[in-house]
């Protein structure tokens, strides 16, 4: 092949920053819960209940701003939404170091509130933005992997924050570790500024072979003939998936916010084993993304979107209901940290089928229909970091966590009424004069 008909590979480019993007995003995010079970709590004496509303004023926030934050995509591009999520998540991330260096005890949880809140704000366009960049460089055949891929480095960077962000809390203490993540996201940042565009059109450094392939499987899901479900962006079938994505966050957050403080002081494991345990969870989860990506796009090849995804979907919520509850159950370390795993992975497995489903649902506001699911995602798992608490205050830590197998049962049901169209539009096109 001479070098004029061998493809640029600018969308693997894309998709990797994509993919740092998604990590960074979340360590950020979670490194506030590793250094409030490790550090924060048990330094300033603060109740876990009231901790509980540090780690969730980041979620209302990010949930409140997340529809509009879709709307900007679909009027401005992905590039620029996630530019401003890059240089203003390295800025509140900051903000959270001066927190701890500079602000009073009595004052800090009131201002680490503001501070996550605001962190929330910018972030919210994050996964919106990934999947509309992911159905602009990326062939249909392959969406489902990069979406699973997508998925799979925020829970990458969730599993990071359990060793290495809780060592370097050891080494430097929470505030400097806060500092350090500033300054790598922005760098990623900066690199998303001087590479990235909208549309593979746009960008110099794609030739007519990379286009060509990137549109050469469009048709069936990239088809631009059809529109959204009559009655709004995505219908009846985008409320559903909404709902079920919303006992997905549920599901998640649960694990995300309280799995370590379950292990190390629940299960009185210890701070370095519960580290271990949770780390492997979401480790699972990460490995479950990925492989549910692959299986996403091969069920849809054999029996069709509908058909394909809600296989994927139900059986992935079900089983990890199913497990979830084996591991509450179960006595000996060893099966309590298998079924938990097990039951992680199989939630993971069903992400691309939600994402994937969502931006088709929106059609040319794929992004909206995007940040639509996504906002009942964070509000089933802005319940978890207080919910569970207090629940498990008066009935038990094992039925705290209980609640999460009936939220994953009621999801795959939901799965039944959502509907993908045979075909539907790309999300629109961002071109240079609109930027």
């Amino acid at each position: 092949m001479t070098d004029a008909a061998r493809p640029s590979a600018v969308r693997v480019r894309i998709v990797g920053l994509l993919l740092a993007y998604s990590a960074l995003c979340h360590i950020n995010r979670m490194s506030i819960s590793v250094a409030g079970t490790e550090q924060i709590i048990p330094l300033y004496k603060i109740e876990p209940t009231t901790m509980g509303w540090v780690y969730s004023a980041y979620l209302i926030v990010y949930t409140i701003l997340m529809t509009p934050g879709g709307l900007f995509i679909d009027r401005f591009g992905a590039k620029r939404a996630l530019l401003i999520q890059g240089f203003g998540s390295a800025l509140f991330v900051l903000g959270t170091a001066l927190c701890g260096w500079t602000v009073p005890a009595a004052f800090l949880v009131a201002a680490l509130m503001v501070v996550r809140g605001l962190l929330g704000a910018v972030n919210a366009p994050l996964h919106p933005a990934c999947a509309h960049a992911a159905s602009r460089w990326v062939p249909a055949s392959a969406l489902g992997r990069a979406n699973g891929l997508i998925t799979c480095a925020a829970l990458l960077g969730i599993a990071s924050t359990y060793y290495v962000v809780g060592s370097l809390m050891d080494w430097i203490g929470w505030p400097g570790t806060f500092a350090a993540g500033a300054a790598v996201t922005t760098l990623v940042a900066v690199a998303w500024a001087r590479f990235a565009a909208d549309d593979p059109r746009d960008h110099p450094g794609v030739n007519e072979e990379e286009r060509r392939q990137i549109r050469g499987s469009e048709g069936g899901a990239k088809s631009a003939g059809a529109a959204p479900e009559a009655g709004g962006i995505g219908g009846f079938s985008l409320a559903c998936l909404t709902a079920s994505y919303a006992a997905l966050g549920y599901f998640q957050y649960l694990f995300f916010y309280w799995m370590e403080y379950y292990f190390d002081t629940v299960l009185k494991l210890g701070k370095g084993p519960s580290r271990g345990y949770s780390t492997i969870c979401v480790v699972a989860m990460a490995a479950g993304m990925v492989a549910g990506g692959w299986l996403t796009d091969r069920a849809v090849a054999r029996f069709g979107a509908r058909r394909g995804r809600a296989a994927v979907a139900i059986g992935g919520m079900a089983g990890s209901a199913a497990l979830l509850l084996v591991g509450i159950l179960a006595v000996k370390t060893a099966w309590i940290v298998a079924a938990f795993s097990i039951s992680m992975a199989y939630m993971g497995a069903t992400e691309a089928a939600f994402w994937t489903t969502a931006v088709e649902l929106g059609g040319r506001r794929g992004g909206t229909a995007a940040a639509i699911m996504n906002t009942g995602g964070n509000f089933g798992g802005l319940l978890a970091p207080i919910v569970t608490p207090y629940f498990s205050k008066y009935f038990g830590w094992q039925n705290g966590l209980a609640v999460a197998c009936v939220f994953a049962a009621l999801g795959a049901v939901l799965w039944g009424w959502v509907r993908p169209p045979t075909s539907s539009s790309p999300p629109a096109q961002v071109r240079s004069e609109t930027r």
